[in-house]
Order: structure tokens, then sequence, then C-alpha cells
């Protein structure tokens, strides 16, 4: 959108197929993308918009509102209960920081009063152990597991 010099039906089309990619390339179900570009295109009528109204403005608030909405179950988060144990699992692709994102995760329930620990489940990747040692020795979090490689 920012090297676009008219906004008109054309750009925007152009601005909602590369998110479209974008998110479909992430596994962001189709029928969810789909329902974001139509609700995008109902906030944004650009033939009723009058020409005072900064075009670009309205679209980049309609796809920030869009993406915020696709992010929001409309229930309120887990909170964990104190006294009482709670398990928390991450699941995900390889690469996508879920070590880095359960420290982060464990270290702020910490900070709030919990006792957190983190436990190494990955049985394959040959560092998984020894980065969850590291980020959790840094935040100074309780972890378990081995040196165990099922598959070498």
């Amino acid at each position: 959108m920012s090297n676009v010099t008219i906004i008109d039906e054309k750009a925007l089309n152009e601005c909602l197929k590369e998110i479209t990619r974008a998110l479909l390339h992430s596994d962001v179900s189709f029928p969810l993308v789909r329902e974001m570009q139509n609700n995008i295109k109902k906030i944004v009528n650009l033939e009723e918009l009058a020409a005072g109204h900064n075009k670009r403005r309205i679209i980049e608030q309609a796809i920030f509102s869009e993406l915020c909405k696709m992010l929001d179950p409309g229930k309120p988060a887990f909170t964990p209960k104190k006294a009482k144990p709670s398990v928390v699992m991450f699941v995900g692709l390889q690469g996508a920081g879920k070590t880095t994102t359960c420290t982060k995760y464990a270290y702020y329930h910490q900070k709030k009063g919990y006792k957190p620990a983190l436990v190494c489940a990955d049985t394959f990747r040959a560092g998984a152990f020894d980065q969850l040692k590291q980020n959790a020795t840094k935040a100074r979090i309780p972890f378990y597991g081995r040196y165990k490689h099922f598959f070498s």
C-alpha cells in the first residue's frame, strides 16, 4: 500500500491478495481468510468514502482490526489456579520458537507468583534439551528432561 499512488479498488484487491497469500502460506484456514477479506471489503467501501478521507489509513485500520479479530477466541485466556498444578503444552512446527516462548511464558508466570517448571519433551531434535536448559537457567526456572534421542 505504501508504494501505491492512487488508492482504488485495484490497489485494495492487490493488498488483500498479498495478505491472503501470506495467511494461507502460514496455514490459516481458507474460510477464515475469506471471511476476513469480505469483512475488510464491507468496512472499506471506496466508492462511498468522501474525498477528504484518508483511504490508506482506513484500509490499514480495517486490516488491523480484522487480523486482531482472527486472533481473539472470544473467551478469556487460560489462567492457572494458585496451589493447583496446571499443565500447558506448546505444539508447533520446527523452528517456530516454542522453546523460547515456553520460557517467556514460564518467566511471566513466575513474576506473577506462580512456580513454573519446564519439561523437555522433544524426543527428536538433538539440541532441544540444551536449548531448554540454557533458556531455563538464564530465567532461573527449574527444568526437567534428559539427553535421550529415540531416533538416533
